[in-house]
């Protein structure tokens, strides 16, 4: 039988999803299973190693009731970024595994900086100082853990797992490894500052591999357990945000692609290295290159916490209440009058980089309906994303139009405001599983479909249905809000923080 699919294997934060894809990018079966997550006390987020292994396993399975194993030609790795996990000299987890939601790494981070310096933590990683990568954690580990960190052999994020699990092999993609903050971005290597300065050694880090490349084939034990062929070959693939933008094509020219999910992550490609406070430097899914990225922790997130915790609206009851906020959203003016949101109800991360940071709420009058509150939403989100687009495009280069993914890209209202916010198209893509197709990608690249994961990524990535157009009016007004908007955080900064510090030693 012809070896005409290949899996896309997006382990995310509460499921897997194991996705059959054919040499065109379209999806041809599907099965999924979740992931328990604990949040064992306050800031602390874990989940089982075993249960990343369980989980990949039962959807694995599930698809092949779907495709026929036969047609499996290979798999690669999508998975949740900054989650890893500790491992004795049998492979056997020492602790539950930590994810990029938790929070205890926050209390090392002045003290590595004090260290190491901001300015060259950022000139290594690629990243801003901030609690998200693992390198934080590994920080806490080696101060607070001691014993459990010198009895650790191996430490490997989900992707590291995942191919250990398929091929007997601690291998890890550097698209996968390099979100952790570990990693030297130009000499695309383990960085020896970095590791030493947390506890760690080479001998207990993933060898890597770079995304496309061909790891191994499953052992006979993984196939039993997955059911599928022993010959499949495990290609390395990458974190969910890089394979995301494989998966929207972002190597074409000018774009860069929007995931409208519960948070808002965009990126944009190029091959020179470059890192600023406006993105942060990640490894692109690809042969070379680089994607500039940048991350807003709330985006339908904070729709659905307004819809559901100030209008009191439970949408499982009423799933109509969006289109009705929409139509109400639309009939407010730009500026939705007078009134602006930042959008940092969980932090900000590009471009202040502020752990503190919270949403603002700005110009309320009794005038004020919900409409206007809907629409200072859509109008934050986007305000802000144009902002760091801006940024981005003047430290890299220029980027003219969006290829917008995720559930908030159905939106047409919200789609056109990004357009005249930030004065780029929006094209909307049919890609609804961007990351579990740029898994696909890569597996297709080292499967041998095609010569490079560029050019799989040419071929599979999927249709734009339609385009955004920005209007030459609405982003003339949006030019001049946006310059009220971008005073706005800078001049509550300093109150925040104080409030912050206020909140944090009360009662």
């Amino acid at each position: 039988m012809t070896r005409d699919l290949v899996i896309g294997l997006d382990s995310s934060t509460t499921a897997t999803k194991a996705i059959a894809w054919d040499r065109h990018g379209h999806a041809v079966g599907e099965g999924r299973a979740p992931i328990a997550l604990a949040n064992p006390q306050a800031g602390w987020f874990e989940q089982q190693a075993d249960d990343w292994r369980a989980s990949a396993r039962t959807a694995i399975r599930e698809l092949i009731t779907k495709v026929k194993p036969e047609r499996i030609a290979a798999i690669a790795i999508s998975n949740q970024r900054e989650s890893f996990a500790q491992f004795d000299k049998d492979g056997k987890a020492l602790r539950p595994a930590t994810l990029w939601l938790d929070e205890r790494g926050r209390s090392e981070i002045e003290r590595l900086s004090a260290r190491l310096g901001r300015h060259e933590i950022h000139r290594i990683s690629g990243k801003p100082v901030d609690m998200t990568p693992c390198l934080y954690r590994c920080a806490w580990f080696d101060a607070h853990m001691k014993e459990m960190w010198a009895k650790t052999s191996k430490t490997a994020e989900v992707h590291g797992v995942l191919v250990h699990h398929l091929t007997g092999q601690w291998v890890t993609s550097t698209a996968s490894a390099d979100p952790m903050g570990l990693l030297d971005m130009q000499a695309q290597d383990w960085s020896d500052t970095l590791i030493e300065a947390v506890g760690l050694t080479r001998a207990q880090l993933p060898r890597l591999a770079r995304p496309g490349q061909r790891i191994a084939m499953l052992t006979k034990a993984a196939a039993e357990a997955t059911g599928l062929p022993q010959d499949v070959s495990v290609v390395a693939g990458g974190g969910d945000g890089q394979c995301a933008g494989s998966g929207a094509n972002v190597f074409a020219e000018g774009r860069a692609y929007l995931n409208l999910g519960t948070a808002v992550v965009s990126g944009s490609f190029g091959k020179t290295y470059a890192h600023d406070p406006a993105f942060r430097t990640m490894n692109a899914m690809a042969e070379t290159g680089y994607i500039y990225e940048s991350c807003l922790r709330t985006g339908t997130f904070l729709i659905n916490w307004l819809v559901e915790q100030l209008f009191t609206v439970d949408p499982a009851k009423n799933p109509q209440i969006f289109k009705t906020l929409e139509a109400e959203a639309a009939q407010s003016p730009i500026g939705a009058h007078g009134l602006a949101l930042v959008p940092y109800w969980s932090g900000c991360m590009t471009p202040y980089w502020d752990a503190n940071a919270r949403g603002v709420l700005a110009g309320l009058s009794a005038s004020h309906r919900r409409g206007d509150v809907y629409r200072a939403i859509l109008e934050g989100i986007a305000l802000e994303q144009a902002m760091v687009t801006g940024r981005i495009a003047r430290a890299t280069r220029p980027i003219d139009h969006y290829v917008a993914i995720g559930g908030g890209a159905a939106s047409d209202l919200w789609c056109q405001i990004i357009a005249d916010a930030s004065g780029r198209e929006v094209r909307r893509s049919t890609t609804v599983e961007a990351s579990s197709l740029g898994a696909a990608v890569a597996a297709a690249t080292g499967a041998g479909w095609y010569k490079s994961v560029t050019e799989a990524a040419g071929a599979m990535a999927g249709a734009l249905t339609r385009t955004f157009t920005p209007e030459a009016r609405a982003h003339a007004r949006y030019q001049e809000l946006a310059a009220i908007y971008a005073d706005l955080w800078p001049s509550l900064s300093k109150w925040n923080e104080r409030m912050a510090a206020f909140a944090q030693g009360g009662a």
